[in-house]
């Protein structure tokens, strides 16, 4: 396997994946004819999975301290080594959900498949032409990022588009430019794809968002109640039952500022020294790392304020603010420009999704429709989760984009 101008430097091969899996048979106590396994048995070349290992000076002084060495998977389709040296492809970047991290996509799934096991069967089912696929690393403590730059948490945006993607330009034979280029993804992912669409659209063709965070007004604001819950645990003094002072609790250290008390870092040191969170608490550091996206502040405690008063849960609208500015369905007047460069975008939706993403997805279908922007929108019968099978309609759709 040879990058553009040899061997691949930098790069180890960790799996060929086989083209012709061995067939499974079962036999019963009663000696019957054996039977093939159904499921798992793909038809034709599965393609090769690459790790290369990555250094990056963006992310080397983090806030966070997270890692900034960092696997990097990428997939190769089976035309790559097929003999044809000079060949080049067009590149699709995975941007996965929050608490994900782009290797995880290339796991084995016990029924579905993973995304270069889709590829594959797409690729052979002629619904697609062949595609390098990368799969990132952007996980970080607070679980994730919503791959844009923050001061709170890294320069995630500049990771991918300033490093990543000219690391992978030189190291594989990739069709050259944007407009072979795509990136999408689901939940948070989705989140990145149509904001890389609008912010840095220099570097990308096409997009597709799957269930991608959007009006904000519903998609986080329910949670909040929980989370103030959940941090009212790690409150300092403890609260006890009897006369509680609303006026004097609520003003204190900054809390009418989104300011921590101490509560948020007492929260952070705990579950950072744990490996399973509880759902509660899930979803409270999730919150926590959607206000250090959206609102950090270098002169907060944390590098960050939050939109609501932690004692009293009333939301300051100051801060509010600076998330909505965040929200892709106030976006799209300010990047019509950019949004109407883009040879594709691709969006779609759960009806049922239980974070009611669907209705942060028709607002932004109607405005991009508003503003004259080419794009496709499609719903369907599902909730939020485990929702991979709509890949099966995205990529072929970025392909035709970016074949071109």
């Amino acid at each position: 396997m040879e990058g553009q101008g040899g061997p691949l430097s930098r790069v180890q091969v960790v799996a060929d994946l086989l083209a012709h899996p061995a067939r499974v048979t079962i036999a019963s106590g009663r000696n019957q004819a054996r039977k093939p396994m159904a499921l798992k048995r793909p038809k034709g070349s599965s393609g090769t999975l690459v790790v290369l290992e990555h250094t990056s000076k963006i992310l080397r002084h983090n806030p966070l301290g997270d890692p900034h060495v960092r696997k990097l998977v990428v997939w190769l389709p089976p035309q790559y080594d097929d003999g044809a040296r000079r060949r080049r492809f067009p590149v699709l970047y995975d941007l996965v959900g929050f608490t994900g991290s782009g290797p995880a996509h290339a796991n084995w799934k016990p029924f579905g498949d993973n995304v270069p096991e889709r590829a594959a069967r797409l690729i052979n089912e002629k619904k697609m032409g062949p595609a390098i696929f990368v799969f990132p690393d952007c996980f970080t403590a607070l679980g994730g990022n919503q791959y844009v730059n923050s001061p709170a948490i890294g320069d995630y945006a500049d990771y991918l588009t300033r490093e990543i993607i000219p690391f992978i330009d030189c190291e594989f034979r990739t069709l050259d430019g944007r407009e072979h280029r795509g990136c999408f993804g689901k939940s948070s992912g989705g989140y990145g794809a149509i904001v890389h669409g609008m912010k840095y659209a220099k570097y990308w063709g096409a997009i597709a968002n799957h269930s991608g965070d959007a009006y904000f007004d519903f998609v986080y604001w329910h949670d909040w109640p929980n989370t103030l819950n959940e941090l009212a645990r790690y409150r300092s003094p403890k609260r006890k039952p009897g006369t509680y002072d609303a006026l004097r609790e609520s003003n204190r250290k900054g809390l009418a500022e989104g300011l921590d008390d101490g509560r948020i870092r007492r929260f952070l040191a705990q579950v950072w020294k744990k490996e399973k969170l509880s759902g509660a608490e899930g979803y409270c550091i999730m919150n926590l790392c959607m206000a250090a996206t959206y609102d950090p502040d270098s002169k907060a405690p944390l590098g960050f304020r939050v939109p609501f008063n932690l004692e009293t849960g009333e939301v300051i609208e100051r801060r509010w603010s600076r998330w909505r500015a965040h929200d892709p369905i106030n976006l799209v007047a300010k990047y019509r420009s950019a949004l109407k460069s883009l040879r594709g975008i691709y969006i779609d939706c759960g009806w049922r999704d239980q974070y009611h993403i669907h209705y942060g997805a028709r607002i932004l279908s109607r405005r991009l429709a508003a503003a004259g922007i080419r794009h496709r929108y499609e719903e369907f019968d599902d909730n939020h989760s485990d929702i991979d099978y709509r890949m099966d309609t995205s990529l072929p759709f970025l392909y035709r984009a970016l074949r071109s």
